[in-house]
């Protein structure tokens, strides 16, 4: 795994309350993207780098367990951007651009245990080129496989593809309801029990691909959606009406590379990091 230059992960996690955080950091702003391709999402701040944003920049993405509750976290990653005068410049003031998104995972462990400002506060402080997989940050209490009577861990995974001269990374968060499949051992890495009849919500998969490519808005939009074919190809069912399935793209680099070999290592990417997460927290 390697993280592309100009960006650091870092997690904040609550081994007890099973719950937890993560941010990505890019200090020198980087083009954005959103696609929300589930009909259960939380987020937050996806506006601004939407289609009509004036500006399409952001300087952090967090990934946060808790439920809605967990979006809290967002004053904390604020407030540590701010301190290290990272923002864009508003008369005297430096503003960060800060986007995020939650998984449910109330059910799991303490449900009165959310992350908050100074948890988004404290994963900023732990970030770094050399992150920890598994269940960890916003990964903690996440869980997969929930079609059936049964769940296996979710977690947090990591995984790079190289696209010609760029780096494309892929940091996810696998809470899904779906089975979760290996395609290079060509075998489940997770798989549901027997059918439970009515399924249930709280369920989740989101995630932020980073790359050290250049690129403009609409292309930082098409990475973020073209990086959800990996995730359907990773869990089986996706993007169901009990499902959040969230990506964000951040580009901040002067690396030229083709535009769709960025989405399909974009792809690639994010199917890895589903499946490393699932493994990870096994391990």
């Amino acid at each position: 795994m390697t993280l592309p230059p100009g960006f650091t992960v870092g997690h904040w996690t609550d081994p007890v309350g099973l719950t937890g955080c993560t941010v990505i950091l890019c200090g020198s702003a980087a083009t954005a993207g959103v696609h929300v391709g589930g009909g259960a999402p939380a987020t937050i701040q996806t506006d601004i780098i939407g289609p009509t944003s004036a500006t399409a920049i952001l300087h952090a993405v967090f990934l946060t367990g808790g439920s809605a509750f967990g979006l809290a976290a967002y004053a904390g990653v604020m407030r540590f951007l701010e301190e290290h005068g990272v923002g864009v410049t508003v008369r005297e003031w430096k503003v960060p651009h800060v986007a995020g998104a939650v998984i449910f995972d109330l059910a799991v462990g303490d449900a009165n245990a959310r992350p908050n400002a100074d948890s988004g506060y404290a994963a900023c402080v732990m970030a770094t080129v050399d992150p920890a997989e598994g269940l960890v940050g916003a990964g903690t209490g996440a869980t997969v496989a929930k079609l059936g009577t049964g769940r296996a861990p979710g977690g947090l995974g990591i995984a790079s593809v190289r696209a010609e001269e760029a780096t494309v990374t892929a940091v996810m968060v696998a809470n899904a309801l779906g089975d979760v499949w290996d395609g290079e051992r060509n075998e489940w890495a997770a798989r549901s029990g027997p059918p439970a009849g009515a399924v249930t919500g709280g369920n989740t998969t989101i995630g932020c691909i980073v790359t050290d490519a250049k690129l403009d808005r609409d292309a930082a939009h098409r990475v973020a959606l073209v990086g959800h074919d990996g995730l359907a190809r990773a869990i089986r069912p996706a993007h169901t009406d009990r499902d959040g399935d969230t990506l964000f793209c951040m580009a901040a680099g002067a690396v030229t590379a083709d535009t769709v070999a960025i989405q399909r290592a974009a792809a690639d990417a994010v199917e890895k990091a589903i499946v490393r997460a699932v493994r990870a927290s096994r391990g």
